[in-house]
């Protein structure tokens, strides 16, 4: 059953969280998020990630047998909601390495377990993905073009990526490559661990975003070898593998998304009660009125869907249908309530004298990764069609 009550074991841990964020993260925010490079970052961050694990707040979705703080997914899921209110509190709690942590515990050899499983968790080293290209269609990941052959005891692999996000820190790249160039298109791909100091792994850029450099490099492949045990799981699972590492993914990106936009909505209601325009508070004046309305209703909607997928995740179900409700609703959500909150807050909205302008650029984001709203929209919609060619209907999970 549905239940969308924090449950009372986990409140406490939910409120320590939010009061680590408002109380260390907040004040420091600007520093760690900066568009420049600051010797501060890097230390305030190494302060903040011990106080995490000094208070039992580090990595608290990890599984605790590859040393994170092992708390149930729909656990996690409350908790999340509340990281999700600062970007910066991903990596200061430890939650930004959950899918390569679990990806690598799951898939990865004994040798790249040892390697990096155990400093991944401790927030020593960082990861990347590699999976979009600039001459592919993102969301059509089954012409991608990044190939390895193997030679002898070595996969050989050329191609270019780009968004591969924190390359430019990174210990590795565990990078989707075409195999397999006789399989059917979903059988043709594998994942292989590409450590970054490895000769031809060559970071062209970092990629500037809507003005911002934000960590999104380009990296060219050129001859780059690596032992075949890199390899990731058999040989044409990569897609498999992408699969489960983005299914919870989604439920996660979806809970932090939650909690950008009751941030944003926190601020919106704050301004709305303190600034005065033609004689009384913003608040007093109808239309904004109707932006705090429409901005609650569609949180509430996304929280329901994000829960109910969720349920269905923990339930041992795939949730194909409602991870695409949520993905696009969810992301449509968090743009409206951000534009919402900083058109209230007026010229200040739109600078840095606020988080609203960075949450803004972000949100555009959420249309695109882990799959184009478009995307989500056509195989949704054709997998519920789908439930009514044999007579049958789509019960909403109400049964």
């Amino acid at each position: 059953m549905l239940n969308l009550s924090i449950p009372s074991h986990i409140e406490p841990l939910r409120q320590k969280v939010l009061e680590f964020i408002e109380q260390e993260i907040y004040p420091v925010e600007n520093i760690l998020l900066e568009n420049k490079v600051d010797e501060r970052r890097g230390q305030i961050l190494k302060g903040l990630m011990q106080k995490a694990k000094d208070n039992g707040l580090w990595a608290l979705g990890h599984p605790e047998e590859i040393g994170g703080g092992g708390l149930p997914f729909m656990d996690y899921v409350f908790i999340n909601e509340v990281v999700g209110r600062s970007e910066a509190a991903i990596v200061a709690l430890g939650t930004h390495s959950l899918q390569d942590s679990i990806m690598l515990h799951r898939y990865a050899n004994d040798s790249w377990r040892d390697k990096y499983l155990k400093p991944l968790v401790d927030g020593e080293v960082f990861p990347s993905f590699g999976m979009t290209e600039p001459d592919v269609a993102g969301s059509d990941p089954t012409q991608l073009q990044t190939h390895a052959e193997l030679d002898g005891d070595e996969w050989v692999i050329n191609g270019r990526k780009w968004f591969t996000s924190g390359a430019g820190n990174a210990a590795y790249t565990t990078v989707m490559v075409r195999t397999e160039p006789d399989a059917p298109d979903h059988a043709a791909f594998s994942m292989i661990v590409v450590p970054t100091d490895t000769p031809g792994y060559n970071i062209l850029r970092d990629v500037r975003v809507m003005g911002q450099y934000d960590g999104h490099y380009e990296v060219d492949y050129d001859n780059v070898r690596v032992p075949k045990d890199n390899l990731l799981g058999p040989r044409g699972q990569g897609f498999k593998i992408a699969q489960d590492r983005l299914g919870p993914g989604r439920i996660f990106h979806c809970m932090r998304w939650l909690g950008q936009a009751q941030r944003a909505f926190d601020l919106m209601c704050a301004r709305a009660n303190s600034r005065v325009a033609f004689g009384k508070t913003l608040g007093e004046h109808q239309q904004i009125q109707k932006f705090v309305f429409d901005t609650a209703v569609e949180i509430q909607a996304a929280r329901l869907l994000t829960l109910h997928a969720a349920q269905k995740i923990d339930q041992g179900d795939e949730a194909r249908i409602e991870i695409g409700l949520i993905k696009v609703y969810g992301a449509s959500m968090l743009h409206n309530a951000i534009d919402r909150a900083i058109q209230v807050h007026g010229a200040l909205g739109v600078t840095e004298d606020t988080p609203l302008e960075r949450m803004y650029r972000h949100a555009r984001f959420a249309r695109l990764y882990d799959g184009a709203d478009e995307v989500h929209v056509m195989t949704t919609g054709r997998r519920i069609l789908r439930a009514y060619t044999d007579g049958g209907t789509f019960d909403f999970g109400l049964r």
